[in-house]
C-alpha cells in the first residue's frame, strides 16, 4: 500500500539494494506527479570521503553555528579545505532539537556541491584521468540501473561545461516546515509543485 510518509523511507521498505532504489524512483516520479524516472545511481556514504578526498579536499566557508558547536574542527566564520571524514560530517550534520534546522543543512549542502564541482573542475583541466578514477573509485560503492558509458558522459558533461554553478541552479520543493511531536517535517505545496514540475519537463503542443 501506500501513504503519506517521508519520502527517503520508501528507501528503508526494500531490500537496501535495485528494490530500494526502485521504491524511492516511484515515490519520487509519485511525489514529481507521475514523471518518468529515468535512472538511479546510488551510493553509500563512505562515498562522500572518497569523492571529496579524490579531488584533493573541498574549501567551504563555516556558517552555521551549531556545526562549530558540534565539532571543533569547525570552527565559525573560518575557510577550511574539508579532508576525510570532516566531509561527511559537514553534509550530513544538523541539531534535531532546533527548528527548521533541515533547511539549514540544505543551504550547506548546496554550498558544498557548488565547491565540489567548481574544485572538481579545476582538477579535470590539470588532470584528464580525473573522471575515470572518480569512477572506479565509486563503483564498488554504487547501485544504479544505468551502464557506465551513461553516467561517465554525466560526469564528463558537467566537468567539460563552462558554465559555474550557481544558487539558482538548485531548485527547492516548494513549501513549507511543520513540527509534529516527533518530527520536524516538510509539506509540498502541490499546486506550485504541479506548475514547476509543468514549466521543466513538458513543453506546450501548438
Amino acid at each position: 500500500g501506500k501513504g503519506i510518509q517521508h519520502l527517503n523511507l520508501a528507501f528503508a521498505y526494500g531490500d537496501g539494494r535495485e528494490k530500494s532504489c526502485e521504491l524511492t524512483a516511484e515515490a519520487v516520479s509519485d511525489l514529481l506527479y507521475g514523471l518518468k524516472i529515468d535512472g538511479y545511481f546510488t551510493f553509500n556514504l563512505e562515498t562522500i570521503r572518497v569523492l571529496n578526498d579524490e579531488v584533493g579536499g573541498v574549501e567551504v566557508t563555516v556558517e552555521d553555528k551549531s556545526l562549530a558547536e558540534h565539532n571543533p574542527d569547525f570552527v565559525l566564520g573560518e575557510t577550511m579545505v574539508l579532508k576525510g571524514s570532516q566531509a561527511e560530517t559537514y553534509i550530513r550534520y544538523r541539531d534535531t532539537s532546533q527548528y527548521r534546522t533541515a533547511l539549514t543543512r540544505l543551504e550547506r549542502q548546496k554550498g558544498y556541491m557548488k565547491a565540489y564541482i567548481g574544485t572538481a573542475k579545476q582538477k579535470y583541466r590539470e588532470d584528464d584521468q580525473l573522471i575515470v578514477r572518480l569512477v572506479d573509485d565509486v563503483e564498488q560503492y554504487t547501485i544504479t540501473n544505468m551502464a557506465k558509458d551513461q553516467y561517465m558522459d554525466m560526469g564528463l558533461a558537467v566537468l567539460n561545461s563552462p558554465q559555474v554553478m550557481e544558487a539558482e541552479d538548485f531548485i527547492t520543493v516548494p513549501g513549507e516546515v511543520k513540527e509534529t511531536d516527533l518530527y520536524e517535517e516538510y509539506y509540498p505545496d502541490k499546486v506550485e509543485l504541479k506548475k514547476l514540475v509543468v514549466e521543466m519537463f513538458y513543453k506546450e503542443i501548438k
